[in-house]
């Protein structure tokens, strides 16, 4: 996912979705117990001290600097923590705790890695939890199959949330395309989504992004193992610790960049669009001085500075921007004809009003340099043809490609090909990857051998990752 944390308060690793549910009342007194700590060293001001209680993959995420900055310029300022109190804890993982100030609530999450270190700390606005909708939400689920049941019971756990508002949700299988619609395109406008309703569709824009990288490797324009210094202007190239950076690595998360770089944050003039004004001219001035958080290829640590730099560099081998590359090589060939980073007029009508996660509208993202991270918008109509092609090999040029990008990459405490996840459900693999928006949330996951494809696309922020996987447990 991309979703950034500015509005958030901007203290948050990556951590990539899990599946494993089970449920141990020993490790929520290990999460309480470093949570007093966290509480202890807020109320001193002691940023230093919290940053120590943070794990491996916390620290490769977000610098020491970065987490400092955040907690003196937004945190602190609140005063301190006057009294808290556990709201869950949920997936044997993530405790929510409510924080009262005398300016009022902020809700704190937290998980820990196997060391106990902090995994996961981000602080939010505290917000009372939004009653369920009453009344069953329109759709266009007819429920004339088993199939149709079982995706509507897995549907209504989302969409009857109080704050949720549209949902699209598009099934292959066996061969057979399954398409449902429900809630609204806008809240209050009672117009049910189409299959050619337009949404962000966030970080599955990285899987788009990888098959570009591996179409060009296939046409001997470039090579995965090129390093990234090949490509990058001399005075960034000088910078040592780029050296063995590769392009795959860009791809499948193992390059030791940042997620996002440490001069992000000072060049986004709105919160609510913060990729819209990262420039080339601050992803170079960045990587001239920047500092590594691993060794290139040893290890994994979800980037979108990562992926958008690839993108990057993929415009300079074609001469086209991200959006053509990706209209040229994979929409065209596919018949994906609203698939794209810019609306054209006759697009924006259909474009679904985008929702945060207190149900609130909020503003589409724009996006710069760092465009191959997430910047693409889709239909359920396109992402099924993107879903198809990536599930029937063909002899094509872009099928090649696409085979090319489900060949492992890296398998150690993760499994990626190049831009797909592999996760595994109740002991199935498959390729998967989410995307999130502030006002967006999708969904795309498929195993070619069991025939499953699952597409899910919403208006909201509210992640579609338990849906998704709902999905697949009850139609694998």
């Amino acid at each position: 996912m991309i979703k950034a944390s500015v509005k958030h308060f901007a203290i948050i690793t990556l951590c990539l979705f899990s599946v494993s549910v089970s449920a141990q009342s020993l490790q929520q007194r290990r999460n309480d117990s470093v949570f007093t700590l966290v509480y202890k060293y807020f109320n001193e001001r002691q940023a230093e001290s919290i940053y120590e209680l943070a794990g491996e993959g916390f620290k490769k995420q977000l610098s020491a600097e970065t987490f400092k900055y955040a907690a003196d310029q937004q945190l602190f300022p609140l005063g301190p923590i006057r009294q808290s109190s556990l709201i869950s804890f949920q997936d044997n993982k993530l405790s929510t705790y409510k924080l009262d100030f005398n300016t009022g609530s902020l809700q704190l999450l937290l998980a820990l890695d196997k060391n106990d270190k902090l995994d996961l700390l981000l602080f939010k606005p505290y917000k009372e939890a939004t009653a369920d909708k009453l009344k069953p939400v329109h759709t266009s689920n007819l429920m004339r199959t088993l199939t149709d049941k079982r995706v509507d019971s897995a549907a209504r756990d989302y969409i009857q949330k109080g704050n949720t508002v549209g949902l699209s949700i598009g099934i292959i299988r066996n061969g057979v395309v399954h398409t449902y619609n429900y809630g609204e395109t806008a809240a209050g406008n009672n117009q049910l989504p189409e299959v050619n309703s337009i949404y962000e569709i966030g970080s599955i824009t990285k899987t788009f992004t990888a098959t570009l990288l591996a179409y060009y490797a296939n046409e001997d324009k470039l090579k995965l193992t090129d390093p990234i210094t090949k490509y990058l202007p001399d005075s960034v190239a000088a910078n040592k610790e780029l050296k063995g950076i590769t392009l795959e690595m860009l791809s499948n998360h193992t390059s030791g960049l940042s997620r996002l770089p440490d001069n992000f944050q000072f060049h986004s003039s709105d919160p609510y669009d913060p990729y819209k004004d990262y420039s080339k001219k601050h992803l170079y001035e960045y990587l001239k001085t920047c500092k590594l958080n691993s060794i290139p290829g040893e290890s994994y640590a979800y980037s979108n500075f990562g992926v958008g730099l690839l993108g990057s560099i993929l415009e300079q081998v074609s001469g086209k921007t991200f959006e053509a590359m990706v209209k040229d090589v994979i929409c065209t060939p596919l018949g994906m004809q609203n698939t794209g980073q810019h609306l054209t007029i006759s697009q924006r009508p259909r474009f679904v009003t985008v929702y945060n996660e207190d149900g609130k509208a909020t503003s589409p993202w724009t996006f710069q340099v760092l465009a191959a991270c997430g910047a693409l918008r889709s239909t359920l109509e396109d992402m099924l043809l993107y879903l198809k092609a990536n599930m029937t090999p063909s002899q094509t040029e872009l099928s090649k490609a696409m085979e090319l990008t489900h060949q492992i990459t890296y398998n150690k405490d993760i499994k990626l090909g190049l831009g797909w996840h592999m996760i595994v459900v109740d002991g199935i693999q498959y390729y998967f990857h989410d995307g999130a928006t502030f006002g967006c949330s999708s969904f795309l996951a498929f195993n070619i051998e069991k025939k499953l494809g699952v597409v899910v696309l919403s208006n909201s922020g509210i992640s579609t990752n338990d849906l998704g996987v709902n999905l697949i447990k009850k139609l694998q």
